[in-house]
């Protein structure tokens, strides 16, 4: 594959200006489309399904958690009085679609850089835009699980949600902390070569604690306030309420995860600028 669009090396005290950032990926977009397209290839390349992967993985997952946490544990998303297994496994499902798009991106991010050293000592490469491409072939693999999920519902229940029409703004925050993630530990798994063995153990222990198989309500009050602090809850609760529930959005939560999310991105894209300068001695 041909990589095109090769940048000029970027003055790190630019570093913190949103508009720089958002010009410097704009300009190096078919770029950032080539290499998630490779990514996406590569990951199922000689496999006799391909990206079909992508369905079969989430939803075999899907299976498993609803029987444990629906069957077993008997939980309840409280939505309605007649809430169905069908309905509390659709739930589920949707929360953890989206939590695989942050846990891709943050998974990857530490082996980004330190994979692909001729980008680093041979040519002269936007190495930024790597958790971009990472964030890009996330979401490509979130749509076929995207697609099932309306379409099942569909299938339940005959409708569909009159405010799904807001649900990709609701997604806009979680793109944000992914990319922000993904600039700190691609960064970081330069320097310090073990940070991807805390992060997969981190991933996991965020699946248990961002909402998606159980709802916060179910909670002692002095743990709700404690998972609120966690930005995936009220990202994936949001997701939920437009895409599934027909209910509007809690836009506090929308507009304070948003910001914080903008803030952690825009610092982990400055630390990212800033520290690529010492990426090749370290390599």
């Amino acid at each position: 594959m041909a990589l095109t669009h090769v940048a000029k090396p970027q003055s790190g005290t630019k570093g913190l200006s949103p508009s720089v950032m958002a010009k410097s990926l704009y300009r190096h977009r078919t770029l950032i489309r080539q290499i998630g397209r490779r990514d996406a290839v590569s990951k199922y390349k000689g496999s006799y399904l391909g990206i079909v992967w992508s369905l079969i993985t989430p939803l075999l997952m899907l299976l498993v958690y609803a029987f444990v946490f629906s069957v077993i544990f008997k939980s309840r998303w409280g939505v309605s009085k007649d809430e169905s297994h069908v309905s509390f496994a659709l739930t589920l499902f949707c929360g953890l679609l989206a939590f695989n798009v942050f846990a891709e991106v943050v998974s990857r991010a530490p082996t980004l850089v330190v994979g692909n050293p001729s980008f680093v000592k041979k040519v002269v490469f936007p190495l930024e835009i790597l958790p971009v491409a990472a964030l890009f072939t996330a979401t490509v693999n979130m749509l076929p699980g995207a697609a099932v999920l309306l379409i099942a519902w569909i299938a339940a229940y005959r409708s569909v949600s009159v405010t799904i029409w807001l649900a990709p703004l609701m997604l806009l925050p979680l793109f944000l902390l992914s990319l922000g993630a993904g600039w700190f530990l691609a960064s970081l798994g330069v320097f310090i070569r073990d940070i991807a063995h805390p992060v997969t153990v981190f991933v996991q222990v965020l699946l248990f604690m961002s909402g998606i198989f159980y709802p916060i309500s179910a909670l002692p009050p002095r743990f709700q306030h404690l998972m609120l602090f966690n930005p995936l809850v009220s990202i994936i609760e949001n997701i939920r309420r437009t895409a599934l529930w027909s209910q509007w959005p809690v836009w506090r939560w929308w507009v304070v995860t948003t910001v914080a999310s903008f803030v952690v991105m825009q610092l982990a894209y400055y630390w990212f600028v800033r520290s690529k300068k010492a990426f090749a001695d370290v390599m």
